[in-house]
């Protein structure tokens, strides 16, 4: 993989997971809904799990260049 679009692409992975992680975490510790519709349970959990998986990604992007 070439460094610039690597790079790129880990910053993109590391930000949306990084953000999304911080933003879950405030839902929950408000107590408020992280989706409208869906167990609580669930959506925190799936929500952390994408997050964990963005951030996984970007760490292996960052490891090809």
């Amino acid at each position: 993989m070439e460094s610039g679009p690597a790079i790129f692409a880990g910053v993109v992975f590391a930000l949306f997971g990084g953000g999304l992680l911080v933003w879950t975490a405030t839902r929950v510790r408000r107590r408020e809904p992280v989706a409208l519709g869906v167990s609580p349970v669930a959506s925190a959990t799936l929500a952390s799990i994408a997050a964990v998986i963005a951030l996984t990604l970007g760490a292996w992007c960052f490891t090809q260049v």
